[in-house]
C-alpha cells in the first residue's frame, strides 16, 4: 500500500510540473483570455452603476492606447516584411506564391458569400423582426455607386504620392451644388422722369415712366457633383503594390542591392521585437476595449431581442465557414487544424478585441512564424496582402445583412438579385479597409447595387460592434490558414531557392579560396591571383 502511495506522488508531481510548464510557456495567452473574460464581466457589472460618458472614456483609454500602439507598427511591418520576404524569392517563385495566394483568397471569399446567402434565405431573419418599429434609428444615405468603388480601388492601387499614401487614401464623394436659371425682367427706374412739356403737379396723365431691362438668377434645383478627394487612413493597398514591385526588383539586383536588403531585414527584426513588447500590454488593452464597448451600449436587452436572429444567422455562418477553412487546411496539409487554431489563439483573441485585421497583423505574423513554423518568406508576403484583400467574414456578413434588410422591407429577392449580391459582396469585401466597421461602409454599395433602401443600415449599427469583432477574427483565421496552405504547397520552390542561395554562397567561398589559397608548387608563401600571375611574400 505504501509503495502505491509513493508511486502516485511522483506521478502527481509530474502532472503538476507539466501544467506549470504549460502555463509558463503560454503565460501571455492565459493573460489575454483572462482579459477578455474580465472585460465582459466588468462591463456587465458596471452597467448597473450607469457610469457617465467621462467614466466610460477613462475606462476605454488603455484600450485606445493599445490600438494606437498596434497601428503604429503597421506601416514599418508591411514595408519591411513584404520587401524582405520577396527578396528571398526569385521572380518565378514569387509568381507562383502570388497566384496560389490570390486563388485561395478568391475561392474562400466566394465560399463565405454562398454560405451567408444560403443561411439567410433559409432562416429568413428579416421576416420575424419588428426592429424598424421598436428601434428608433436615423437614416443613412450614400450616393457612392459600385462604379465609384471600383475606380477608387484602382486609384488606391496606384498612389500618386507615396508619402500621402501613408496617411490618406483616395475616395469619391459628392458635393451639393445649387443650379440657378437666368431670367430677364423689366424694372421701373427711379426717380420717375417727366416729359419736357409737362408742368409738375398739373398734367399727371402725361407722366412717362422709364423702364430698364435686367436679369436675375432664380433657384432651380440642387444637384450632386462627383469629385475625387482624399480621406484619412493609410492606403495599405497602394503601399503593398509598391512594396511588391520594389521587393521583386531588389531581389534581382544581386550583390549590389544587398545593403538595402540588410536594411529592411534589420528593420523587420526590430519591428517584431517591438511587437513582442506591445503583446505583453495586450491583456490590459483588451480588457479595457471590451469593457468600454459594453458600457457604451444603450439597451442591450432590446437590441438583442429584436436583432438576435440576425446575429445568430451571421455567427452560425462564420462558424460554418471556419469549419470549411479547417477542412481545406486538412485536405491540403494532412495536419490537425485544431492544433493550428491553438497556435493562432493569441492572434484570434486580439482580433476579437481590436476588430481590426491590420492592427492584428503583427501578432498574426508572430504566431505563424514562432508557434507554427511557417516560412517567414511566405508570411511576409501572404499576410499583408490578406489583411487588405481577404475579408471572408466581411463578405459573408454583407451578403447576410443585404438580404436581411430586403426581407425586413418585403422586397422579393429573385435569382438575379441574389447573384448580384454575391458578386458585389465579394468585390466590396476586397475594397473594404482593414479597419474597424469598414464593412458597414461597403455594405451601402451592395444595397445600392440591388435597389435595397440604405436607410435601414442604421439598424445594423446597433449590433455591428459585436459582429465586427466576430467577422474580423474569421478574417484573421482565413489569412492564417491561407499562409499555412501556401507554405505547404510552396515547399519545392522554397527549397529550390535555398539550394540556389547555398550554391551561390559556396561559389563565392570557392572564389575567395582561389584568391587566398597557397600553391604548393610555389612554396608556402606563393599566392596565385585570378590572372595566373604569382605573388610572393617575404
Amino acid at each position: 500500500m505504501e509503495d502505491e502511495v509513493e508511486a502516485q506522488v511522483p506521478l502527481t508531481n509530474t502532472k503538476l510540473r507539466r501544467v506549470l510548464a504549460w502555463f509558463r510557456q503560454n503565460l501571455l495567452l492565459v493573460f489575454t483570455i483572462a482579459g477578455v473574460i474580465l472585460g465582459v464581466f466588468f462591463g456587465l457589472v458596471l452597467r448597473i452603476a450607469n457610469p457617465s460618458e467621462e467614466a466610460i472614456l477613462l475606462i476605454g483609454f488603455p484600450g485606445d492606447v493599445f490600438l494606437r500602439l498596434l497601428k503604429m507598427l503597421i506601416l514599418p511591418l508591411i514595408v519591411s516584411s513584404l520587401i524582405t520576404g520577396l527578396t528571398g524569392l526569385d521572380a518565378k517563385s514569387s509568381g507562383k506564391v502570388g497566384m496560389r495566394t490570390l486563388l485561395y483568397y478568391f475561392c474562400t471569399t466566394m465560399i463565405a458569400v454562398l454560405i451567408g446567402i444560403i443561411l439567410v434565405l433559409t432562416i429568413r431573419p428579416g421576416e420575424s423582426t419588428q426592429a424598424k418599429e421598436k428601434l428608433d434609428t436615423g437614416d443613412v444615405k450614400s450616393e457612392i455607386t459600385t462604379l465609384d468603388a471600383i475606380l477608387d480601388l484602382l486609384r488606391n492601387l496606384f498612389p500618386s504620392n507615396l508619402l500621402q499614401a501613408c496617411f490618406e487614401q483616395t475616395q469619391t464623394y459628392y458635393e451639393p451644388q445649387d443650379i440657378y436659371d437666368t431670367v430677364a425682367v423689366n424694372v421701373t427706374a427711379a426717380p420717375i422722369t417727366l416729359a419736357p412739356n409737362v408742368t409738375p403737379g398739373v398734367n399727371v396723365t402725361d407722366i412717362v415712366p422709364s423702364y430698364n431691362e435686367t436679369t436675375i438668377d432664380v433657384f432651380n434645383q440642387t444637384i450632386s457633383i462627383r469629385k475625387v478627394g482624399y480621406k484619412g487612413g493609410m492606403n495599405v493597398l497602394g503601399l503593398i503594390a509598391y512594396c511588391i514591385l520594389f521587393g521583386i526588383l531588389l531581389g534581382q539586383m544581386g550583390e549590389s542591392g544587398q545593403t538595402m536588403v540588410n536594411f529592411f531585414s534589420i528593420l523587420n527584426d526590430i519591428t517584431m521585437k517591438m511587437v513582442l513588447l506591445v503583446m505583453w500590454y495586450s491583456p490590459i488593452g483588451i480588457l479595457s476595449l471590451i469593457c468600454a464597448k459594453i458600457l457604451a451600449m444603450d439597451d442591450l436587452a432590446l437590441v438583442f431581442s429584436q436583432l438576435g436572429l440576425y446575429m445568430c444567422t451571421v455567427i452560425i455562418g462564420l462558424l460554418i465557414h471556419t469549419s470549411v477553412l479547417m477542412t481545406i487546411y486538412f485536405l491540403f496539409t494532412r495536419k490537425n487544424p485544431l492544433r493550428f487554431f491553438q497556435g493562432m489563439l493569441q492572434a484570434w483573441v486580439t482580433a476579437l478585441a481590436t476588430s481590426s485585421s491590420a492592427a492584428t497583423l503583427p501578432i498574426t505574423m508572430k504566431c505563424l512564424e514562432e508557434n507554427l513554423g511557417v516560412d517567414s518568406r511566405i508570411t511576409r508576403f501572404v499576410l499583408p496582402v490578406g489583411a487588405t484583400v481577404n475579408m471572408d467574414g466581411t463578405a459573408l456578413y454583407e451578403a447576410v445583412a443585404a438580404i436581411f434588410i430586403a426581407q425586413m422591407n418585403g422586397i422579393p429577392m429573385n435569382l438575379g438579385k441574389v447573384i448580384t449580391v454575391s458578386l458585389t459582396a465579394t468585390l466590396a469585401s476586397i475594397g473594404a479597409a482593414s479597419v474597424p466597421s469598414a464593412g458597414l461602409i461597403t455594405l451601402l454599395l451592395v444595397l445600392s447595387a440591388v435597389g435595397i433602401p440604405a436607410q435601414d443600415v442604421s439598424l445594423i449599427f446597433l449590433v455591428d460592434w459585436f459582429l465586427d469583432r466576430c467577422r474580423t477574427s474569421i478574417n484573421v483565421l482565413g489569412d492564417s490558414f491561407g499562409a499555412a496552405i501556401v507554405d505547404h504547397l510552396s515547399k519545392t520552390e522554397m527549397n529550390a531557392v535555398e539550394e540556389g542561395m547555398q550554391k551561390l554562397e559556396e561559389g563565392d567561398a570557392n572564389e575567395m579560396d582561389g584568391l587566398t589559397k597557397p600553391n604548393e608548387a610555389d612554396g608556402v608563401d606563393g599566392v596565385r591571383s585570378d590572372n595566373g600571375s604569382k605573388d610572393t611574400t617575404l
